[in-house]
C-alpha cells in the first residue's frame, strides 16, 4: 500500500501541472476550427498537395485526417497527400509536448521530421503509382458559392460528411455545430482536458509503478536492448483511432520508455479518425487494409532507422 500511495502521489504531481496548458491549446484549436477561414481548399490537389497536406496535418485539429479521407474518398486528392497527411497528423502529441516543459525541446525537431516524412513519403507513394502505370483519377473540387461555410469546422461538419456520419466530427464524439460560444470554447476544451488528463494519469502511473518495481537502471538497459522491437509496438498502439493512442506514445517517450525513433514512428502511424472513415466504405476492405498495412508497414521501417542512432528524453 505504500508504494501504492507513493505512485499515486508521483502520477498525480506529473500530471496536474499540465492541465492549464493543456486547458489553453484546447480553446485556442476550438478558435482555430470555428473561425479560421480554409478557403481555396483545391490546393491540396495540386502539385503541391503532399507538401501543403504535410504542414496542414500538423495542426493538431480533429477534423484534418477525416477531412483527408473524404477528399480522397471523393478523389479530389492523391492518394499520396492522403498519406502525407496521415504521417504528419499526430493528435494530442504536441500538445503534450509543449504542456510539459522540457518537452517542449522535441517540438521542433519532431515538426520538421513529421512534414519531412509526410512529404517524402506523399511524393514517393504518387511517383511509385505511376511507374507501376496505376492512374489515379483526380477530381476538381466544387467551387465555393457564397455563403457556403469557410471554416475548417464548417467545411468538415457540413460540406465533407454526409448527415449519417456526425458522429464522427469531434474526438469527443459529438457534433458542435449549432452549440453556444461558452460550450464551445469552454465546456468542451475542458473536457477534453480532463478526458486526456485521465490518460495521461493513467499511462504516469503505469509507467511509475513500472520503473519502480524493475529499477530504473534495469528499465533503461531492457529499453535499450529491444530498442528495434519497439517501432512494432508504438505503431501499433498508433493506428489505434483514439487520442489515447497519441498520449501512451508520447507520455511514455517523455518518460524515457521508448527512442525518439519509436515515438515518432508512433505518431506517424497515427492516423486519428481518418482510416475510421475509409473503413467505413466496406466494398473497398482490401484498398483499406492495404492503405493500413502501408502506413504500419512504412512507420516501423522509419522507426527501425531512427532506432540505428537511438535518441531518448
Amino acid at each position: 500500500m505504500e508504494h501504492f500511495l507513493e505512485w499515486l502521489e508521483h502520477a498525480v504531481v506529473d500530471t496536474l501541472p499540465m492541465l492549464p496548458w493543456i486547458f489553453v491549446m484546447y480553446v485556442i484549436i476550438q478558435l482555430l476550427e470555428n473561425k479560421t477561414a480554409l478557403k481555396n481548399a483545391d490546393r491540396f490537389g495540386g502539385k503541391l498537395g503532399p507538401v501543403i497536406g504535410s504542414a496542414t496535418g500538423l495542426i493538431p485539429q480533429c477534423g484534418f485526417s477525416v477531412m483527408a479521407a473524404k477528399f480522397y474518398e471523393k478523389k479530389y486528392i492523391t492518394l499520396g497527400t492522403l498519406l502525407a497527411i496521415f504521417f504528419s497528423t499526430s493528435d494530442e502529441a504536441f500538445i503534450l509536448l509543449l504542456s510539459s516543459g522540457e518537452g517542449a525541446l522535441w517540438v521542433l525537431p519532431t515538426l520538421i521530421v513529421k512534414v519531412g516524412l509526410g512529404t517524402a513519403v506523399g511524393y514517393g507513394v504518387d511517383l511509385a503509382l505511376k511507374l507501376l502505370g496505376r492512374k489515379q483519377v483526380r477530381l476538381e473540387m466544387p467551387k465555393e458559392e457564397e455563403g457556403e461555410p469557410a471554416t475548417t469546422h464548417d467545411i468538415f461538419l457540413q460540406r465533407y460528411l454526409e448527415e449519417k456520419e456526425v458522429d464522427v466530427v469531434c474526438a469527443c464524439g459529438k457534433a458542435h455545430g449549432t452549440d453556444s460560444a461558452w460550450k464551445k470554447y469552454l465546456l468542451y476544451p475542458l473536457l477534453h482536458t480532463l478526458q486526456v488528463a485521465a490518460f495521461i494519469f493513467l499511462v504516469n502511473f503505469a509507467l511509475t509503478a513500472i520503473i519502480h518495481s524493475v529499477g530504473e537502471d534495469t528499465f533503461s538497459a531492457f529499453m535499450h536492448r529491444n530498442r528495434f522491437l519497439q517501432p512494432f509496438i508504438t505503431c501499433a498502439i498508433g493506428l489505434i483511432p483514439n487520442c489515447a493512442s497519441s498520449v501512451v506514445i508520447t507520455e511514455t517517450f517523455l518518460s524515457g520508455g521508448i527512442t525518439f525513433g519509436s515515438f515518432v514512428a508512433g505518431l506517424c502511424a497515427n492516423a486519428g479518425m481518418g482510416f475510421v472513415v475509409l473503413l467505413k466504405n466496406v466494398r473497398m476492405w482490401k484498398r483499406n487494409l492495404a492503405l493500413i498495412g502501408v502506413s504500419y508497414g512504412l512507420s516501423v521501417i522509419v522507426g527501425l532507422l531512427f532506432n540505428l542512432f537511438p535518441l531518448t528524453v
